[in-house]
């Protein structure tokens, strides 16, 4: 597990955490009193969860129904594949401004206003009327989803110290759990509801909103959940509330984070795999429809690509943080998902759930991205500056990928074109990832540096 000790300057000594406290940097104790650290770990820990949920439906909904969307919007499928990089390139965008809105309003009033966007986008989305609407829209929800993926690592790290690894993997795997049932229920409930795409997409906007509410005391409040209100109260008023507390991290030079060659290494790993990740949501339920699988059954696939997220995305970041370094379960992932995409191209429907199984394995690179990201960083301020830099830089280097997806596949008709450069990608996803899975801190690095 990352290292969960600070230095206050380069004269005082370590001040270890103790077990339930803050991350180090953090402030005061984030739970200072038994019963109200006992209501606000499970207030937070439903939020969390509550909030996981919704980072990923926007878009696995709309890739179970990317063929009715496109001709109700009269879209090709270069248009198509230009919608599929919406996500990426509003991640990248609007993640690398989460760390400055946690500083000024706390990480859980942005939370909440990511969750409120989210609902706001689903809703309006479906409804906008045209192309630039629907864009627009959906830009709104993942502008909440974005500072949403960006500070769930820091919450995690902040508030839950000691359990980095289980954490991580609750809210992984929540996140899991929501992006199978959207790609599993979206047809079989749009057609339910009387068939129309639109309103099979505007229905999950109701989830988003039921995951404000654990959120709302905490912003009511006005402050993080469990700590002082660090946007009221002057640093010396805090530190006499708090004694022994260490500096505000916001106060600190920042981390010159762009010096690590770990930030970089963890940065394309996290890229490459949300390429795939992105490619294989807005995608694969139409691989499979094009090899003759009902429209139905190949969301179940999509689904059960996702799905396989949920048991998986709460083992691996268990066992990552028990290993020095995580190389081994980098290497593990990418066999998987060369092996998934030799089968696309050689099987595609004979052994459609065998490649499915095999994808969903190598999609489980996300969590561990996540978790590394807790454990490349020895600071909370550390692991802001790394999840921002990380998420951001690699979803800007995910942007190409679903788009050029879309045109070799209307240039040349099939799928094999697409599926060599997905599978051409996923080995320097390999190999960056086992430099990220070093036994290293970026602060080390850029001190050494």
């Amino acid at each position: 597990m990352a290292r969960e000790e600070t230095r206050t300057s380069t004269s005082t000594p370590i001040r270890r955490t103790p077990p339930g406290g803050p991350a180090a940097g953090d402030g005061a104790h984030p739970f200072p009193h038994p019963s109200t650290r006992a209501w606000t770990a499970r207030l937070l820990m439903a939020g969390i969860v509550l909030a996981a949920l919704n980072l990923r439906p926007a878009i696995t909904s709309l890739g179970a129904l990317l063929e009715e969307v496109r001709d109700g919007l009269g879209m090709s499928a270069g248009l198509a594949g230009l919608l599929t990089s919406v996500p990426p390139l509003c991640f990248a965008v609007f993640g690398i401004t989460a760390p400055r809105l946690a500083r000024r309003f706390g990480p859980a009033a942005v939370v909440c206003a990511g969750m409120a966007a989210i609902a706001a986008g689903l809703a309006i989305r479906p409804y906008a009327g045209g192309t630039a609407g629907f864009v627009a829209a959906s830009a709104l929800a993942l502008m909440g989803i974005a500072v949403s993926n960006v500070l769930m690592p820091v919450i995690v790290k902040r508030h839950f110290p000691d359990r980095v690894g289980s954490m991580t993997g609750l809210y992984s795997m929540a996140l899991a759990l929501g992006t199978s049932t959207a790609a599993a229920v979206t047809v079989p409930m749009t057609d339910a509801l009387g068939g129309s795409w639109r309103t099979g997409l505007a229905v999950w906007a109701g989830l988003a909103a039921a995951a404000l509410l654990p959120w709302l005391p905490f912003v009511r409040r006005g402050r993080e959940p469990g700590t002082r209100a660090e946007n009221t109260a002057p640093p010396s008023a805090s530190a006499a509330a708090a004694p022994g507390a260490t500096e505000d991290p916001a106060a600190r030079p920042p981390l010159p984070i762009t010096r690590s060659r770990t930030a970089w290494a963890l940065a394309v790993f996290f890229g490459l795999q949300a390429t795939a990740a992105y490619i294989t949501m807005g995608w694969m339920a139409q691989i499979f429809r094009d090899a003759g699988v009902p429209a139905a059954t190949a969301g179940l696939l999509l689904a059960v690509t996702m799905v396989m997220g949920v048991p998986l995305s709460f083992v691996i970041p268990r066992l990552a943080t028990r290993l020095p370094r995580q190389g081994p379960i980098v290497v593990v992932l990418g066999v998987c998902g060369l092996a998934g995409y030799a089968g696309l191209y050689l099987a595609p429907a004979a052994g459609a759930w065998a490649w499915a199984l095999l994808l969903g394995i190598s999609n489980c690179a996300f969590p561990l991205a996540l978790t590394m990201v807790g454990m490349r960083a020895r600071t909370g301020a550390g692991v802001v500056r790394l999840s921002a830099f990380a998420q951001s830089t690699g979803y800007l280097i995910s942007i190409p990928g679903p788009l050029l997806v879309g045109v070799l596949y209307q240039h040349s008709g099939g799928w094999g074109l697409p599926l060599a450069l997905m599978a051409a990608l996923m080995i320097p996803q390999t190999v960056v990832g086992v430099l990220a899975g070093r036994d290293r801190t970026v602060e080390d690095e850029t001190a050494a540096r």
